[in-house]
């Protein structure tokens, strides 16, 4: 009998729907389909963009609205079916990508479609061979008229990482940063770069309104740093065996890591 208490399920995607090798458990798949099948909506909330999560969302057979872009952005996978987004100001963009020019700073821009590169790196190579997104190199200064979601930087040594740092420092009152990884490169961080009212958190709210669905009606399951506004809202809130403490201490209840399936666990325990 289905768990009435909970009518949506919101679940992170790396850390704790995919392994370090890019693989969703056989009991996770399962056990997401026992929730489907019994009525609950089950959607994805990620960093990443759209495109991203189209192997997810086919494999899982997953429809309806899933939040992207760390929030920035509540959508379905066509393009006709936006919710909520939240851009970035174009003069902050312009002002953003002066200033990575200015000190060296490889800098990734993503509108709702695709992703933008004026520079090869091996970060491009890491989003092609494990996110499948193919970048277009362009001069940015000839983006004036995208809309731009959200920007990315993504470091792996200690001089990026500086630089990192000092970015951040100068956009602090007018932009959001989040720190998300991936187990298949648990070394590289991937720094989202949203406007600063962007949060999971907040997604949620209008994910949860256009389905008609109460928070608490909400389970929300995560491993990262920004889960916490996502499980902060949610009237369920699960963290993952594999998630540092900070994102612990808001949870409800702490589940196996992700190589123990620690998925499928909680929506057992929860909602069959």
């Amino acid at each position: 009998m289905i768990n009435k208490k909970y009518r949506l399920l919101v679940v992170d995607v790396d850390g704790t729907l995919l392994d370090r090798k890019g693989v969703i458990s056989a009991q996770d798949k399962e056990a997401l389909a026992q929730a489907r099948r019994l009525g609950i909506h089950v959607s994805l909330s990620t960093g990443r963009v759209v495109k991203a999560c189209l192997g997810v969302i086919n494999q899982l057979s997953l429809n309806g609205c899933h939040i992207f872009f760390d929030g920035a952005l509540v959508s379905g996978i066509a393009g006709d079916s936006e919710v909520y987004a939240r851009p970035l100001k174009k003069a902050v963009v312009r002002q953003l990508v002066d200033f990575a020019h200015e000190n060296d700073i490889y800098l990734e821009l993503y509108t709702a479609g695709g992703y933008f590169i004026e520079r090869e790196t091996w970060s491009a190579d890491i989003h092609h061979r494990f996110f499948g997104l193919e970048p277009k190199l362009v001069d940015f200064g000839r983006l004036r008229h995208e809309r731009i979601i959200k920007a990315e930087l993504v470091v792996h040594s200690a001089e990026e990482k500086a630089k990192a740092r000092r970015l951040e420092q100068r956009f602090r009152k007018s932009l959001g940063f989040s720190v998300a990884r991936t187990p298949a490169y648990p070394d590289v961080e991937f720094i989202n770069v949203v406007d600063p009212e962007v949060s999971k958190g907040k997604a949620l709210k209008a994910l949860a309104s256009h389905l008609g669905v109460r928070l608490s009606e909400v389970m929300a399951i995560g491993d990262g740093a920004n889960d916490i506004p996502l499980l902060s809202a949610a009237g369920l809130a699960v963290a993952m065996g594999n998630a540092p403490d900070e994102v612990k201490k808001v949870a409800d209840y702490i589940t196996h890591d992700v190589d123990h399936s620690g998925l499928a666990a909680a929506i057992e325990r929860f909602l069959l």
